[in-house]
C-alpha cells in the first residue's frame, strides 16, 4: 500500500553537480548542487539561489565548469556544498585540490575530477520559481582512466556519487543493470 508523503523533491538519483567558477582576482570557487542537468544536446541548466557567490561569478565571468565528483573526493565535494563563498573566502584551497584555467571558457577545471563540462553562459533568468542558468557546452574533457578503448565515458570507472534527497544520503553507482533503447525491445513485438 502507497501512502501519502506530500510536496517533497523526490526524485532519485539526484545528480552532484560541482560548479566551479572564478572569483576576484582569479580564486577559484567550487560549489555542489543537485537541482541541475543537461536540458539539450549542448545545453545544461543550473536551478541556483542568486546570493550564491557561484552565481555572482559566473554572471560575471560567462562562463563555469560542471564536473562529476567521485567517491575519492566525496569529503571535499560535500564540504564545497556545506561552506559558502561568500562566508569562506579560501575554501577551495582549506581543501587542497588543485584547478587549472580552461582553454576554452573563463573558468577553472578541478584537477581531481574525473570528468568536466566546460560551459560558457547562455542565459540567466529571473522565474516565479526560482533562478536559472543556462549554459552551453563548449567541451568536455576526462581523464584517460575513464575512458573505453573506444574514447568514451565509462560509468563503471567514474566511482561517481548520487545525492539522495530521501535521507541526506550519497550512494555510489556504477553497475551496469540494462541497455538504453535495448532492455525493453521484447515489449515492441
Amino acid at each position: 500500500m502507497k501512502k501519502d508523503l506530500g510536496v517533497k523533491p523526490y526524485l532519485f538519483p539526484m545528480p552532484t553537480l560541482m560548479i566551479a567558477t572564478y572569483g576576484e582576482e582569479e580564486q577559484v570557487d567550487v560549489m555542489m548542487m543537485a537541482w541541475g542537468g543537461i536540458c539539450d544536446s549542448n545545453m545544461v541548466e543550473l536551478n541556483i539561489n542568486e546570493d550564491h557567490k557561484t552565481t555572482k561569478n559566473l554572471k560575471k565571468r560567462g562562463a563555469f565548469t560542471i564536473s562529476v565528483a567521485d567517491i575519492e573526493h566525496l569529503a571535499e565535494s560535500d564540504y564545497f556544498g556545506m561552506v559558502s563563498g561568500n562566508r569562506v573566502e579560501n575554501k577551495f584551497e582549506k581543501t587542497n585540490m588543485h584547478a587549472i584555467k580552461s582553454d576554452k571558457v573563463d573558468a577553472p577545471i578541478i584537477e581531481e575530477y574525473p570528468i568536466t563540462l566546460e560551459c560558457k553562459v547562455a542565459a540567466c533568468e529571473n522565474t516565479m520559481h526560482g533562478f536559472r542558468v543556462i549554459g552551453e557546452i563548449v567541451n568536455v574533457i576526462a581523464e584517460e582512466r575513464v575512458l573505453t578503448e573506444e574514447g568514451k565515458v565509462d560509468p563503471t570507472k567514474l566511482n561517481a556519487f548520487v545525492f539522495d534527497q530521501f535521507q541526506n544520503g550519497y550512494y555510489e553507482i556504477g553497475q551496469k543493470v540494462g541497455t538504453a533503447w535495448q532492455s525493453g525491445k521484447k515489449f515492441m513485438k
